[in-house]
């Protein structure tokens, strides 16, 4: 194993891990969300220019609990991809300049499957295993025969269900990030409004844009119509029917592959409503489910530490001319 120093700034968390032995020492993690909540949601320019001022801040906030120095280092890891390509582009700068410096391997990270990965802070992987990648800007299936092997079996064909839920509980008067209101809001709620579940019965593929489209049309007739929208009782109908598309369409394909173990993974993981419902849903199947720990379900460096080991391994390494790849796919993984 080795001493691996990974960095993260794909979206709106600038981040820094060191792990060592599977041992994640630390992982500073300095967040923008007080920010981008001013406007609802991620501006990417502000985003760029946040992770510029606070990368050497996290980076030396993660040496100093670690208690190592640059020069101990046998790897840097970074994410490359999917995500923002200004705020990518911090996180890269930074690792390549570690790499040069200090004449280490590159290590280049997908930040889905860091997600996938960050499961392993609590429990062994097991295949073949079915993912379920759910975030602001994702939302996949994802099937693993083995280590670093993914195949995606759905996805979403136009919003991701966390974006959804950002939209929703913007068009409801509530804060970003909409999922932790909405779910909070739900539990007190009835399921009262038929809403629709675009796909739901065509193959794994996913659609959210017109669920998300139904709930804000719904809410604009109201309010033309002199009504009050329940605010409660909407949370309640539009999570029981986000939640289901997802849920229905990973047991299926579970079965299907005759999977060892569903993994959950991404932003939308910590939803405690999914968590709940898959697995109160498939207790007597002898599926495992693996839920990741809250902590570890937003952005974060300690999940690219994770996967950066078994890279490290596999000598995964890139060099010092890589880009960052806001459109990278899951199962392109290559060695560069």
């Amino acid at each position: 194993m080795a001493l691996i120093l990974a960095i993260e700034s794909s979206c709106d968390e600038t981040s820094v891990a060191v792990i060592k032995d599977g041992h994640l020492l630390s992982n500073a993690v300095s967040t923008q969300i007080a920010m981008h909540r001013l406007y609802g949601g991620v501006m990417p320019e502000i985003a760029s220019r946040l992770h510029n001022e606070n990368i050497t801040i996290v980076l030396d906030a993660a040496l100093k609990e670690a208690k190592i120095k640059l020069t101990d280092l046998d790897a840097v890891a970074v994410t490359r991809g999917p995500g923002l390509i200004g705020a990518l582009h911090v996180g890269l700068q930074a690792a390549k300049t570690i790499a040069m410096l200090y004449d280490i391997p590159l290590i280049p990270v997908h930040h889905l499957a860091a997600h996938i990965y960050a499961s392993e802070y609590v429990a062994k992987l097991k295949f073949p295993l079915l993912s379920l990648v759910v975030s602001g800007g994702n939302t996949e299936l994802v099937y693993m025969k083995k280590h670093l092997d993914f195949k995606i079996v759905g996805e979403t064909k136009d919003d991701a269900i966390g974006e959804c839920f950002d939209k929703v509980a913007r068009v409801l008067g509530l804060p970003y990030p909409g999922g932790i209101p909405i779910d909070k809001l739900a539990k007190e709620g009835k399921h009262t409004y038929q809403l629709p579940s675009p796909l739901a019965k065509k193959g794994y593929d996913f659609s959210y844009s017109g669920l998300k489209t139904a709930v804000i049309n719904l809410v604009n007739q109201e309010k033309m119509k002199k009504h009050k929208i329940n605010v409660k009782d909407m949370c309640r109908s539009f999570e029981d029917t986000a939640v289901e598309m997802v849920i229905a369409k990973t047991i299926k394909a579970a079965k299907q592959y005759k999977v060892k173990q569903i993994v959950l993974a991404g932003g939308v993981s910590a939803n405690s409503y999914l968590r709940e419902e898959i697995v109160r849903r498939l207790k007597a199947s002898g599926i495992e489910i693996v839920l990741p720990p809250i902590w570890c379900t937003t952005d974060n460096a300690a999940m690219i530490a994770k996967l950066a080991e078994h890279l490290y391994q596999k000598k995964l390494f890139a060099p010092l001319t890589l880009a960052v790849d806001p459109n990278w796919k899951i199962d392109q993984y290559k060695v560069f």
